[in-house]
């Protein structure tokens, strides 16, 4: 099929996909996950052919890593669906019921966006999360995931594709893209594809942004910080920099600058480099950091770098105000957090920060679908739309208005003699 056809058929499935009962969808969901441990052999051999093909091709590093599909990875996407089924089911949910007159009931109500156009990084584990998201929320999904990952995805798509036939899912409801011009011809099918997804560099985000008409929920850079404050207890602000920076380096949530206020500088900043050069991390810095630690010097171009590798770059600044200045001006939006013992200044941080996720002693690496409870995640959005921060199954539905009458016109609330609203907000299931 050619990709016309094939997001014509997933706009036919979502019609279909948006009533089935929570019930198949979770039976669904079940079988993917068996067929998934059943097929994992396969799965794992495709990967280790992709993951021969990107070293050939001297793929990065921090790439690599996200690449590679093992006996560990099918194990967490297992278990990320398990956790998916005992989630609530988001469609179909009442937000709000409004008498507006006796017999005539208006109710607002949760339903799938329909098509959702997702387009990924190299991270095979992405697909299994980003399909199963979609399913449970009653969307269809085309997928398209980075070229080094193609026989690793195309194994996942088959496998998730027809445990859900299997399970009496509607033909279509998950299409895989495989080649760059796909992703081009699909932008322009604002006619069959309800929200595009894309998770890139921002550079990337920008050029979806502006080369189509379907709606776009932006994930661009994480360009996250941590930012230890001058009553920061240290030793808890030197673990929470570590596990920021260095847990795992190469996704977006990963810390890539450390703000440090210069009252602790001195005392903090020698600390901080030990544990940061224990874990194998390089460090870059402003002239007042250099002068405390040996350091090699941070350019203009380094506050706004997302590394994804073991790289650093610190600043010192005079206090919260010129770190929250720094931040929004440097920062993606995307997840910072600052380590204080004041209470007061932890909340006016996260009030005056201008993003997604916004934390106070704790890592960076808390923001993330699966660990918020929300079922794994599609991305991370830092776009002011429906939703915003990790988007899991509550970011995937939107609502539409029903109205239900006994014989009502809109004649009999007009002129001279008309009827009046009641407008009375009521409790109700529908």
């Amino acid at each position: 099929m050619n990709i016309n056809d094939i997001a014509k058929s997933a706009k036919e499935a979502s019609i279909t996909l948006a009533a089935v009962k929570s019930s198949a969808k979770n039976n669904a969901l079940s079988e993917i996950a068996k067929a998934l441990q059943q097929n994992s052999k396969a799965i794992i051999e495709a990967n280790k052919q992709d993951m021969e093909a990107a070293q050939k091709n001297n793929l990065a590093a921090p790439l690599l890593k996200r690449l590679k599909f093992d006996e560990s990875k099918i194990e967490q996407v297992i278990a990320g669906i398990e956790s998916l089924i005992k989630l609530e089911d988001p469609v179909g949910k009442t937000l709000a019921a409004t008498e507006l007159d006796k017999g005539l009931t208006l109710y607002k109500v949760t339903c799938p966006i329909g098509v959702i156009g997702i387009v990924f990084e190299s991270r095979p584990d992405a697909l299994v999360q980003i399909s199963t998201l979609c399913l449970k929320s009653g969307n269809a999904v085309m997928l398209k995931g980075g070229s080094e990952a193609a026989k690793t995805n195309r194994i996942l798509t088959e496998t998730i594709a027809q445990a859900g036939e299997n399970a009496g899912l509607p033909d279509g409801w998950i299409q895989l893209l495989e080649t760059r011009e796909d992703v081009a011809k699909m932008l322009a099918l604002d006619e069959y594809i309800d929200l595009i997804i894309p998770r890139g560099s921002n550079e990337f985000v920008r050029y979806i942004m502006n080369n189509t008409n379907i709606p776009v929920l932006g994930h661009a850079d994480g360009i996250c910080h941590v930012y230890v404050d001058g009553d920061a207890d240290l030793d808890m602000a030197i673990k929470i920099t570590v596990d920021s920076k260095c847990q795992y380096v190469a996704v977006c949530n990963a810390a890539e600058t450390l703000l440090v206020d210069k009252k602790i500088a001195r005392k903090f900043l020698p600390k901080v480099q030990t544990a940061l050069e224990k874990n194998g991390c390089k460090l870059r810095g402003c002239e007042k950091s250099a002068d405390i630690i040996d350091i090699e010097p941070a350019t203009e171009k380094d506050w706004s770098t997302e590394y994804l590798d073991y790289i650093i770059s610190i600043k010192v600044v005079d206090g919260l105000d010129e770190a929250i200045e720094h931040i929004n001006r440097y920062g993606s939006k995307h997840t910072d957090t600052i380590v204080t013992s004041k209470k007061d200044k932890a909340e006016r941080f996260m009030s005056l920060v201008d993003s997604a996720n916004v934390f106070s002693n704790c890592s960076t690496r808390f923001s993330d679908g699966f660990r918020y409870g929300l079922g794994a995640e599609v991305g991370i959005s830092t776009s002011k739309i429906h939703a915003r921060g990790p988007v899991g199954l509550e970011g995937l539905v939107i609502y539409k208005y029903k109205l239900i009458g006994s014989g009502q016109t809109v004649s009999d609330y007009s002129g001279t003699n008309a009827k009046k609203f009641t407008h009375r907000k009521i409790v109700d299931s529908h």
